[in-house]
């Protein structure tokens, strides 16, 4: 057994990261309570385990009696003197046994609760290994597949990329090498759970923080991020030091940096834009190459009026409204987005406009007047209702203008 016990020690220690002495600590006491409950219950048990050689010795203590009436507790004093010279009645001595008499039903279930102290000494390892990583980028290779959960071998743990934190149109086979962000630690009955994302924003934040020095030194600040997995990532950047061009340093020389995040996200499209508090400069710096040709703020709604040309308009709104999605999100306000009309420019049509809106004439004859010259409220100077006739009117039609002209006036 103490060959058992040393490979068990060995093993622990090194390929677990298990201290040796909580491992005797634990194997001493499955053993102790495994022992008592089956032909040495009664007894009072001393165990030690060697940390050198495994090797196991085993006592059981015995008070010093003149008339035995329980073997399992007691001893009498001429035997206790042979054991320990000296011993007088009342003293507790320690009789060793052989390891051997603590039975193989003890020593089976020994083994079974050394493998549950094991276990609850390794998950006790897993979280106390990991909760400083919580946040930041793991490694680790695809172990199987169950469902939609993917299991992914960290070296010491095994964590779980569930299927709503996987990536859409990405697949894993065992002993691929996988990248993901270590999300949380959850408490479950069976231990902490490791569990990872690919889809999180946090993610790709994170993987600019690792690329990105001038992000990790704090010079370059991400100030918003809005993300839809698999299809394309908006972060909107700022700097603290003027001379650094904060979309710049986030693309890299030749767009190296950036290149190599899209790369771990298998294309993903990513859009790096400057940063600015005013929501109507934002809107502009985000949804370039579409440009705005008129912006309304609803400053109480929160919302954005934007509109945009007609060949501006399947830019600005992107595949099924995906970049119009992530724009709002990205500026934290209700985005609408319409097509630009262009006023008409034709000037009969103004002078049209014009005299219905002034004097609230009929269109028909706003049109007849335009047509005789009569094209701006001040054409009506000097112009009496005979005038109107000999230019074609009829006298009630006349006396129509006339009126509403005056009353204008």
């Amino acid at each position: 057994m103490s060959s058992e016990i040393l490979s068990v020690l060995e093993y622990m220690e090194k390929e677990k990261g298990i201290g040796r002495a909580d491992m005797i600590s634990a194997i001493v006491n499955a053993i102790k309570a495994a022992a008592l409950k089956g032909v040495n219950s009664g007894q009072e048990l001393k165990i030690e385990i060697n940390p050198k050689n495994g090797q196991l010795h085993a006592w059981s203590v015995l008070k010093v009696v003149d008339s035995v009436s329980n073997p399992r507790a007691e001893i009498h004093v001429e035997k206790a003197q042979a054991i320990k010279p000296g011993a007088v009645l009342g003293d507790l001595i320690e009789k060793e046994i052989d390891p051997a008499t603590l039975g193989r039903i003890a020593a089976q279930t020994a083994r079974q609760a050394v493998m549950q102290k094991l276990r609850q000494f390794e998950k006790e390892r897993i979280y106390d290994d990991f909760k400083d990583m919580v946040g930041n980028i793991v490694t680790g290779t695809v172990r199987r597949k169950e469902r939609n959960d993917i299991f992914i071998d960290l070296g010491k743990a095994e964590a779980i990329l569930s299927g709503k934190e996987q990536v859409p149109g990405e697949e894993y086979q065992p002993g691929d090498r996988i990248r993901c962000l270590l999300l949380a630690i959850e408490s479950t009955p069976r231990g902490p759970e490791l569990m990872l994302s690919r889809a999180s924003p946090k993610f790709v934040r994170r993987l600019f923080e690792v690329e990105v020095g001038e992000i990790a030194d704090g010079t370059v600040k991400i100030e918003a991020f809005a993300r839809e997995p698999g299809y394309r990532t908006k972060i909107a950047v700022t700097s603290t030091d003027s001379k650094v061009d904060p979309v710049g340093a986030c693309v890299g020389a030749r767009g190296a940096r950036v290149k190599t995040i899209v790369r771990e996200l298998n294309g993903e499209k990513i859009d790096i834009v400057n940063y600015f508090a005013d929501p109507k400069q934002m809107i502009i710096e985000a949804l370039k190459p579409a440009v705005p040709r008129d912006i309304q703020l609803d400053e109480k709604n929160h919302r954005i009026i934007l509109k945009v040309a007609n060949e501006d308009l399947a830019i600005a709104i992107g595949r099924k409204g995906q970049n119009a999605r992530l724009t709002s999100r990205l500026i934290g306000w209700r985005l609408d987005i319409e097509e630009f009309h262009v006023a008409s420019t034709d000037p009969r049509a103004v002078a049209i406009s014009n005299l219905v809106k002034t004097f609230g004439l009929d269109l028909v004859l706003a049109e007849r007047l335009v047509g005789i010259g009569i094209n701006s409220p001040a054409a009506f100077e000097g112009v009496g209702a005979d005038d109107l006739v000999d230019g074609g009117f009829t006298s009630e039609e006349a006396q129509t203008i006339i009126s509403r002209v005056g009353g204008a006036q």
